[in-house]
């Protein structure tokens, strides 16, 4: 099955150019959600990429690539607060662009992370041990992600990972919500696999 590139691009020539390198490439492409990837323009009439961005990320974790002539350092910090998976400036090359693109449909077409004797299902959110499981929220899927993913993750890391703007959080909330997490490894019988790290973060 074909894999749904969303663009979102308002020259019509760059984005005719866009859909072939694409087409040509195995991929479909679409005007609109859902899509297994969104590729984004920055400068648009009416609503800004960001912003489109932002409100892709409260439906969706489908990777998110900003492909824009704006290159300045502050704008790619604000699109990846905004959620953004990579940040990619104009002129761009295309090979650079369908790796880039190959790499994150690689991670989100396997669902399955595992450590140790523990299996984290993305797709539905349920983290096992043996024969048994438990369902978590989406803030403790990701937690466990990051930590399943790197082993040690900072404070910072995982705020951003879960808020991505760390300015409205305050350290408390993460707190409460790896706590959680713990409860729930301990129903499994997994107690203490999740470790402070004092003045860093959390290590798996």
């Amino acid at each position: 099955m074909q894999e749904k590139i969303l663009v979102i691009e308002d020259d019509e020539s760059v984005r005719r150019e866009l859909a072939q390198l694409l087409r040509a490439n195995g991929y479909s492409v679409v005007d609109e959600p859902p899509c297994d990837l969104a590729l984004l323009d920055v400068n648009l009439p009416g609503e800004s990429g960001f912003e489109i961005c932002r409100r892709l990320r409260m439906k969706s974790d489908v990777p998110v690539i900003f492909l824009t002539a704006r290159d300045s350092a502050e704008d790619e910090i604000l699109g990846f607060g905004m959620g953004a998976d990579d940040y990619i400036r104009k002129p761009y090359h295309s090979s650079v662009l369908l790796a880039r693109m190959a790499r994150l449909l690689k991670r989100g077409a396997n669902p399955v992370m595992t450590a140790g004797d523990l299996t984290l299902n993305l797709t539905d959110q349920t983290v096992g041990r043996g024969d048994e499981k438990q369902e978590l929220t989406k803030n403790e899927t990701r937690i466990l992600a990051c930590l399943m993913k790197k082993g040690l993750c900072t404070r910072q890391e995982l705020v951003e990972d879960l808020w991505q703007n760390s300015l409205y959080i305050d350290e408390n909330t993460l707190y409460v919500n790896v706590n959680r997490l713990r409860e729930k490894l301990e129903k499994l019988g997994a107690k203490d696999y999740i470790h402070t790290v004092r003045g860093v973060g959390y290590r798996l």
